[in-house]
């Protein structure tokens, strides 16, 4: 796979044209040079930030941008400037000389990855599910039986009357995910039905990975998954 420094240092693509002028091309001057292709690239408009009136922020973990990396068309941009809006369901950079955010196309996004190394990647074919957006999902497990989270912000109306009229309200709910087919779990039972698993396999998991669903229910998610792949019989679909 192709992988391409983006701003810090800039394109790898650009990367002769850089080395031509490095005695008197500075990192802005390339970047304006390139602007243009940027702009028709990633690049949505200026982001709108959230009103001061909401409480909270509408990001994932944090309101501070993350250096972390883009795949685009199958090539990795690496040392990207990200911001995760969970509310708007985008994904945001910052542009280095009008020193705005602006929104990256959702539709140009393959995956990205942020500090820490948590791994996002777009899918498509769960449209059903009210909080699916532009289809960003959090990738826990990518094996042939994926194991997905849907992080995502709601503003909520506050209680009390002052600065604050709404609040964000963070949640996120599991997914099965196996070849374009969307499973949400809820309930240890649709964990367990839809891979297929007996309850005995279960219980000699729980015993032996001490894990209950209702106590470490992301963790018994993926063990599920693990178990389930694991075994000899070829998985060729979830059970209704």
């Amino acid at each position: 796979m192709l992988k391409i420094y983006f701003f810090t240092p800039f394109l790898l693509i650009f990367i002769w044209s850089a080395e031509l002028h490095a005695q008197s091309q500075s990192f802005l001057s390339l970047y304006k040079e390139q602007l243009p292709y940027f702009q028709e690239l990633i690049t949505g408009g200026q982001y709108a930030e959230p009103p001061l009136n909401y409480e909270g922020h509408p990001y994932f973990q944090t309101r501070v941008f993350e250096e972390g990396y883009l795949l685009i068309n199958g090539i990795k941009y690496i040392g990207v400037q990200l911001l995760f809006d969970e509310n708007a369901d985008v994904l945001v950079t910052f542009h280095p000389i009008y020193k705005q955010k602006i929104l990256i196309k959702p539709e140009k996004v393959e995956e990205f990855q942020l500090e820490g190394g948590k791994l996002f990647r777009r899918f498509e074919g769960n449209e059903s599910f009210p909080k699916h957006g532009n289809g960003f999902y959090e990738v826990l497990k990518d094996g042939k039986i994926k194991v997905l989270l849907k992080h995502y912000k709601e503003a909520e109306p506050t209680k009390e009357i002052g600065k604050y009229t709404y609040k964000f309200v963070e949640d996120s709910e599991y997914f099965y995910w196996y070849e374009g087919d969307f499973i949400p779990i809820r309930k240890k039972k649709q964990a367990i039905k839809s891979l297929g698993l007996n309850k005995k396999e279960v219980k000699s998991i729980q015993k032996e990975k001490d894990i209950y669903f209702a106590l470490e229910k992301e963790k018994f998610i993926l063990e599920l998954a693990v178990l389930r792949e694991g075994k000899s019989d070829e998985f060729n679909g979830f059970y209704e």
